[in-house]
């Protein structure tokens, strides 16, 4: 809502750092693509993605619009700063199916569309964890029947990366996307996690329990490690099957991604 010292029609929302780099949302997009590909595939008419506060460098827009037209090539991506200078910057871009504009929460679309898909990627991390909810209703109001927003955060290159996939009714899903080469123990995604868990994980609240259970699976399916680090983690996943709902299955875990109902995870005395 605009706030008493918001013109009415501004955007809402406030300026982010804008730190961003090539390739850093490739592991969002993937999942966009996958599993989420069908709410692109059954549009009646070309599927709007938003890429709501893209930052100072619109690239991770560009990749977004290459990587999605491969799967609905009439799909129109709208890159959306708050910040008008990277707007002006990111205008020379723009193509059939790419556009940038103005804006912040409200989501600002010509006609006024509806948007399939709003990915918005370290941007409420940089907010305080009560603004949460009204940020996610303001976009949930914008969004088209099938629609869904994206919360998520990443690190600098995209290898570790946590999202929560919200509904038009709600929260249903947070996914954990990460590098498996290297990785030390699952929970390394903890750092990553978008506002409305990162505060959230320490004993006694879900994702904790969920993060916790997931490193002593890893522990547990070391000796898989002798086919490497995708078998490792393939036979910790598995052994989570039966103690928590798990979306999706071991061709998304190959890629060390991992999605629980947000239900399992959700802080305690969440009211979303």
């Amino acid at each position: 809502m605009a706030s008493r010292d918001r013109p009415v029609g501004a955007p809402v929302g406030t300026v982010t750092r804008g730190t961003t780099a090539p390739n850093r949302l490739r592991r969002c997009d993937r999942w966009i693509a996958g599993p989420q590909g069908w709410r692109l595939r059954r549009s009646p008419t070309p599927p709007v993605v938003v890429d709501l506060g893209y930052g100072a460098s619109p690239v991770t827009a560009v990749e977004l619009h290459d990587r999605l037209r491969r799967l609905r090539p009439d799909v129109q991506v709208v890159g959306i700063e708050i910040d008008p200078a990277r707007v002006r910057d990111a205008a020379p871009l723009e193509r059939e199916g790419l556009t940038f504009r103005r804006g912040g929460f409200e989501v600002p679309l010509d006609d006024g569309a509806r948007p399939t898909v709003v990915r918005a990627f370290n941007v409420l991390r940089q907010y305080a964890e009560g603004d949460v909810a009204a940020a996610w209703a303001r976009v949930q109001e914008r969004l088209a029947p099938a629609g869904i927003l994206v919360d998520g955060t990443c690190d600098e290159i995209g290898r570790r990366a946590a999202w929560v996939t919200v509904e038009k009714d709600g929260p249903v899903s947070l996914t954990l996307s990460l590098r498996l080469g290297g990785l030390q123990r699952p929970s390394d995604a903890a750092e990553r996690l978008p506002k409305a868990l990162i505060h959230r994980n320490v004993p006694g609240e879900p994702v904790h329990a969920f993060l916790s259970d997931l490193d002593r699976a890893w522990e547990r399916s070391a000796a898989s490690s002798s086919w490497g680090a995708r078998q490792r983690f393939l036979a910790a996943v598995e052994q989570l099957r039966d103690t928590w709902p798990l979306q999706g299955g071991p061709a998304r875990w190959r890629l060390g991604e991992v999605t629980v109902d947000w239900a399992a995870v959700a802080p305690l005395g969440d009211a979303t």
